[in-house]
């Protein structure tokens, strides 16, 4: 009788600790998830923010390129024309 009652009493410890685990595993899973989307919302914002990094980048270099385009094609009209205006 007492056997039963000892093998009983481990059965239960078993269980109760089995289910404290288990709850544990439940929450640091809730937290790991949590983590997750964190992250993901956080890289989902940066993605955005190079987006816009890259897009206003890639305009600034192409105004600057067309700006030493124009000038490069003036200081070529300009030097033309001071041969007939300067004659130099």
């Amino acid at each position: 009788m007492e056997c039963d009652d000892e093998i009983g009493w481990v059965l239960r410890e078993i269980r109760d600790a089995q289910r404290e685990q288990m709850a544990e595993s439940r929450a640091l899973m809730e937290q790991s998830i949590a983590i997750q989307q964190r992250a993901v919302t956080q890289q989902e914002s940066l993605r955005l923010l190079y987006r816009r990094l890259v897009v206003v980048g890639g305009s600034l270099v192409a105004v600057l390129l067309a700006l030493l385009i124009y000038l490069v094609l003036i200081y070529h009209l300009l030097a033309g024309w001071s041969r007939y205006l300067f004659g130099v």
